[in-house]
């Protein structure tokens, strides 16, 4: 299991006009994500998991300082890569853990066969089979969204601009490329997202300045949940 470094993470939601003063800043000092198609975006599709009490949901909405989400996910629509993620945030610092499966497994998900689970060799993969059973968590819905990632080696930091939100509502077939997705409400904006270590460079900090816009708490699982 790959467990990331605690980070800082900021969002902020942009308009189009900031998008481009920010991308045309942000070139001249960062490099794109080695993933990315010579257009310098990638897809990412997403499967969320939550309870009939909507636990992840509740917990994002209501500001808790602790909390955590499962998500499977892939990019590209490559099926050779998929990762099961566990995000956590704990007073402000947000964690991610990761371990890989296959679209077998990923299918037996979907179907709850999931007892084979208890006996993986992954821990995150064990961990999420025990709260399927004690916390009833099971897959909720797709998010899918195109996504511009830029890397500043100083401070390790990640600049993500995501776009095209849209939600399979709370459809699990995370595997159907053509699902019907609809566009989440209120998406007339785009969302960038900072993540840091210790610092945030100042080159970094005046890079993505945008006057008007404060950082504020997004969840795309949250927002494509409107739909119900």
């Amino acid at each position: 299991m790959f467990m990331s470094k605690p980070r800082h993470e900021l969002k902020f939601f942009i308009n189009v006009s900031d998008y481009f003063a920010i991308k045309n800043r942000i070139k001249h000092i960062a490099s794109i994500d080695k993933n990315a198609s010579s257009s310098g975006t990638y897809y990412i599709r997403s499967l969320y998991f939550d309870n009939f009490n909507d636990k992840a949901l509740l917990e994002k909405i209501n500001g808790y300082s602790k909390r955590e989400k499962f998500r499977i996910r892939y990019y590209n629509d490559n099926f050779d890569f998929i990762r099961l993620e566990k995000k956590s945030k704990v007073n402000g610092l947000c964690t991610k853990f990761s371990a890989p499966l296959t679209k077998e497994q990923c299918e037996k998900i979907l179907n709850n066969d999931i007892d084979w689970m208890l006996t993986s060799d992954k821990s995150l993969i064990q961990e999420l089979y025990f709260k399927m059973k004690s916390q009833m968590l099971k897959p909720k819905t797709v998010v899918d969204y195109t996504r511009e990632a830029y890397i500043y080696r100083p401070g390790n930091v990640r600049i993500t601009i995501d776009s095209n939100v849209r939600t399979g509502i709370c459809s699990q077939d995370m595997f159907n490329t053509a699902l019907p997705t609809m566009k989440i409400p209120n998406n007339d904006t785009i969302i960038l997202e900072v993540k840091f270590d210790e610092f945030l460079p100042d080159i970094i900090k005046d890079t993505i300045q945008t006057n008007t816009r404060k950082s504020t708490s997004i969840s795309k699982y949250a927002s494509s949940r409107m739909f119900g």
